[in-house]
């Protein structure tokens, strides 16, 4: 099961990447921009909530550390950040999501409970659901950065294939 866990998410990588080129031809300022009726409100400020999401769940909540232990994303490294920064924000995930692999090899069904940073009680959950929420998460959101890069006048190329 490693194998193919692994080869899903080297296709993830995939798209990522075919994601991160795109984004690199919109000016930094557009990057930033305000797309309405989006619930992060900018492409990068997704991006980044994207990355985070992924570092608290597959390494922070997963590996049991304190709320305390963990910090998102700034106001100013948001602010400051362009597709470079993200893509370096992501070279972190990815070590993050291969030690996660390596670690819960054969236990994806183990339970795992610890602080969420935003509930006052401990939530309890498995390595495999931890796995799949943060890839869907991110596929969710990648269909919200296309579609405000639409609705900032750019044509997206297809991130899925």
């Amino acid at each position: 099961m490693l194998d193919v866990l692994k080869k899903q998410y080297g296709f993830i990588q995939s798209a990522r990447q075919t994601l991160f080129e795109f984004l690199k031809e919109i000016p930094f300022q557009e990057l930033h921009n305000t797309v309405p009726n989006f619930g992060k409100a900018s492409i990068i400020r997704t991006h980044i909530h994207v990355a985070d999401c992924y570092r608290y769940w597959l390494g922070s909540f997963a590996f049991k550390q304190k709320r305390a232990d963990f910090s998102f994303a700034s106001e100013y490294d948001i602010e400051h950040s362009d597709v470079d920064k993200v893509q370096s924000r992501f070279e972190l995930v990815d070590e993050v999501v291969q030690r996660f692999l390596d670690e819960f090899n054969a236990r994806w069904f183990e339970n795992i409970a610890n602080e969420v940073k935003w509930q006052e009680e401990h939530w309890s959950t498995t390595p495999l659901w931890l796995l799949t929420h943060t890839e869907t998460h991110e596929f969710h959101h990648k269909g919200q950065i296309v579609s405000m890069a639409r609705h900032l006048g750019y044509s997206p190329p297809n991130t899925d294939i």
